[in-house]
């Protein structure tokens, strides 16, 4: 009788430790095209022959309209890597948990106040136009340590999604942290921002871990 109970005991300390464990790394692209993903809004988005995804706004149509390039799948709770490349001055983001999908942040249907980041959250990636929330910020909400950025190279974010936490990692230091907002959404999909026409931003290694799958 006590060795069935171990044994059960053990079974279901295993069975914990699986459900637990998080998924293997997913590649969100797939270096060729843009399967999986679909573009909001005004804006060019390509795969360039190494794989690299660029994504570019029309310079000669000024406008505050945003343009997103979104995951059709929604996520959870998860870990998300992205390396990205920003010209100087130029403004871009990543969302989560955006369960609008920037409906509100493109021409025709526009209201400041309910763009992604007022919505779900944004991850900042600005370069070299003093934002107030520099890159790696949760947009509207915690402020990123500067200086942690290479403007003029490759970066990586690394982006912590957990129910009750947002945590972000620049090129490997933490310096953004946030509990998140009790009645956002705590799942939805990932953006991929190009902030206005005059947007020029690079994506590659985008990869997810989803966390109790």
């Amino acid at each position: 009788m006590i060795f069935r109970t171990r044994t059960v005991s053990l079974l279901s300390i295993s069975l914990l430790v699986a459900q637990a464990a998080p998924a293997a790394w997913v590649n969100l692209l797939n270096g060729k095209n843009l399967d999986g993903w679909e573009v909001i809004g005004e804006g060019y988005w390509n795969v360039m022959s190494d794989g690299t995804v660029v994504g570019q706004r029309d310079i000669l149509k000024p406008t505050e309209h945003q343009c997103w390039l979104y995951t059709k799948k929604d996520f959870g709770e998860y870990d998300l890597h992205i390396e990205y490349w920003l010209r100087y001055r130029g403004n871009s983001g990543v969302s989560i948990r955006d369960n609008s999908r920037a409906r509100y942040a493109v021409s025709g249907a526009w209201d400041a106040k309910r763009t992604p980041s007022h919505i779900g959250y944004e991850i900042q990636i600005s370069n070299g136009d003093g934002d107030e929330y520099p890159t790696g910020s949760v947009y509207l909400f915690a402020k990123a340590k500067a200086d942690v950025q290479h403007d003029f190279d490759w970066n990586s974010l690394d982006i912590e999604s957990r129910n009750d936490l947002i945590r972000v990692k620049l090129n490997g230091q933490v310096v953004a942290e946030y509990p998140g907002e009790p009645d956002r959404p705590k799942a939805g999909p990932i953006g991929l921002q190009l902030h206005d026409h005059t947007a020029l931003a690079m994506f590659r290694n985008i990869r997810v871990q989803e966390i109790g799958k």
